[in-house]
């Protein structure tokens, strides 16, 4: 009886320390969270550095080695689809084996491939270097990879924050587009894809020294959130990958967020970032001018990027989407008419205001993946970008095809301002997921999804 007393005792001793160990930390007077976020910033430009060199390689390209446009937009759009093909994925296997290792081999990937393009002599190389190597490195740091740390490491904020590393990608571009265009113009294309490889690799360091994979790591709750306890990683990453996309293809909204996003890339990444500067070269704009206006799209990317995530915690987010895909297919329709040798306002207006709609869409698309599918939003947000990416690989192929057969660009922008017309009315349907009250129970005063289509 004694020795049981005595043993409860110790027991009852021991329990408080461990209990203690189990507690989360104190939270610290900055969050770690906004440490793990400007990391995440940081490595994203360091990926995007590479998104800045194809539009301004067709043309040295062309003419070093012969390559027809469209060729070399070929090599472009696998890039750009396997940048999306894989963000999925990237997604499940940042939950199986975490952010750190999955970052950091991606970002070598991204370096690998454009340091061995430097030696490369046919248009085949190209395609592995720039498309599979590149594309799979990318990929991996998509915008998913943000959707990622956002989930969990921010319960308030989220939409500032997705906005936030959103922008970085803008930002990546602000940094390397002039400076691409300027070593492509005195030093050729080799020391810019150079530069570019080392971008990606000086950040390797800091992603695994400072990026942790859950707050729990480091005995903290999410940002406005509760502590949780890390979960057990998930096995059969593409499995899972696979299966959240059979799931999600089953409801309405995902197909509709799918294609709004798809034209939203064929607008943007294969669109804009692709030709644009070998457009204005064909309008007689020198190719540095050209590349300097792309920079000023990214910093008022920024700004607009971040606005729609301020914009999304406070409004719905299908009229934000559909208000920025309208405005993006006016500015696209009136492109044709403003560009010139020289820089005039009218010039400069178009790339205020289309950089404030460049990525603006995200914040919102996010948003709705989050409200529609839960803890598998990630994850279709994945498969929504990997449309993004899609639709951007067939308009940087066809953007080349039309400017060998038409000889101009022009008939591609007009297009592309239809299409986001279309856009924004797959965004007004979205039909919102009813909430649910503290039985568990849809609330019927709001409308429950059924397949995603109103009417």
């Amino acid at each position: 009886m004694t020795e049981t007393i005595e043993s409860t005792a110790r027991d009852d001793g021991r329990r408080p320390a461990r209990e203690a160990r189990r507690r989360p930390r104190p939270r610290p007077r900055v969050h770690r969270a906004w440490i793990v976020a400007a990391i995440t910033f940081v490595t994203i430009i360091g990926g995007a550095a590479f998104n800045s060199l194809p539009g301004l390689l067709i043309d040295p390209l062309h003419a070093e080695f012969g390559w027809t446009r469209g060729e070399i937009g070929l090599a472009v759009s696998l890039d750009m689809a396997l940048y999306g093909l894989t963000a999925p994925f990237a997604a499940a296997l940042m939950d199986r084996f975490g952010i750190r290792r999955v970052v950091a081999i991606a970002l070598t990937m991204v370096a690998a491939g454009a340091i061995a393009s430097v030696w490369m002599t046919a248009s085949w190389q190209l395609m592995i270097y720039w498309g599979l190597l590149v594309g799979l490195g990318t990929g991996s740091m998509a915008m998913a990879f943000a959707a990622t740390v956002t989930n969990r490491w921010f319960v308030a904020r989220r939409g500032l924050v997705t906005g936030i590393l959103t922008a970085a990608g803008a930002s990546g571009q602000l940094v390397f587009l002039p400076l691409c265009a300027w070593i492509v113009d005195r030093h050729g294309w080799r020391p810019a894809s150079v530069t570019v490889a080392l971008a990606a690799l000086v950040v390797v360091p800091f992603v695994w020294l400072l990026m942790r994979d859950h707050p729990a790591d480091v005995g903290l709750a999410p940002y406005g959130g509760t502590y949780l306890a890390k979960p057990v990683p998930v096995r059969g990453a593409a499995r899972r990958t696979v299966r959240v996309l059979f799931d999600a293809a089953r409801t309405g909204p995902f197909w509709l967020l799918a294609g709004a996003f798809a034209i939203c890339g064929a607008s943007t990444n294969g669109l804009i970032r692709t030709h644009f500067v070998p457009f204005a070269h064909d309008n007689h704009m020198p190719i540095v001018v050209a590349a300097s206006l792309l920079a000023v799209i990214g910093v008022f990317d920024v700004i607009g990027t971040i606005f729609s995530g301020w914009l999304t915690d406070r409004f719905d987010a299908r009229r934000l989407l559909a208000v920025y895909y309208a405005l993006r297919g006016i500015s696209l329709l009136f492109l044709p008419l403003l560009i010139g040798p020289e820089v005039q306002p009218p010039m400069i207006f178009f790339i205020v205001f289309y950089g404030l709609d460049w990525v603006a869409t995200v914040p919102p698309t996010l948003a709705l993946c989050r409200e529609q599918y839960g803890d598998d939003s990630a994850i279709v947000f994945g498969w929504v970008l990997a449309s993004h990416q899609v639709g951007a690989a067939v308009v940087a192929f066809l953007g080349g095809v039309a400017r060998d057969v038409f000889g101009n660009y022009d008939v591609v922008w007009y297009a592309a301002g239809a299409l986001c017309a279309m856009a924004a009315l797959m965004s007004l349907v979205i039909r919102r997921r009813a909430p649910v009250d503290a039985g568990g129970a849809p609330d019927r005063t709001e409308p429950v999804d059924a397949g995603g289509l109103s009417g």
